[in-house]
């Protein structure tokens, strides 16, 4: 098997982020650049499947505050990764719709301008 270098490979992504408008997936690009291993992806990605189901137990139950939600999500968040700028791109490519427009509408009643995981 014909094995890529690091700079091989390297050199491919930076060819193909040219030829793929990143803004587009603006979370793909957030992995992306901030070098998130496929590990901590899959941490995220279990994280969100996570609170998503927390999210719509609490719904049914009748509850319209989830900020505790979001700081679990802050708190939990990868450091490399803003968590408002991870909310925005997941919103973006359209991950967790329900969960992800519950922790905007979060943010935007906050007094706090950023949240700090």
């Amino acid at each position: 098997m014909n094995q890529v270098n690091n700079e091989t490979l390297s050199f491919h992504l930076q060819l193909l982020s040219r030829v793929i408008n990143m803004e587009h997936y603006p979370f793909i690009k957030l992995v992306v650049e901030n070098n998130i291993t496929h590990g901590e992806y899959r941490q995220l990605m279990q994280l969100l499947t996570e609170l998503n189901s927390r999210y719509e137990t609490q719904k049914e139950e009748g509850l319209l505050d989830f900020t505790p939600l979001l700081v679990h999500f802050a708190g939990m968040l990868n450091e490399k990764l803003d968590p408002n700028t991870t909310i925005f791109a997941l919103k973006k490519e359209g991950y967790y719709p329900s969960l992800i427009d519950a922790f905007i509408n979060v943010l935007a009643r906050s007094e706090q301008p950023e949240l700090k995981g």
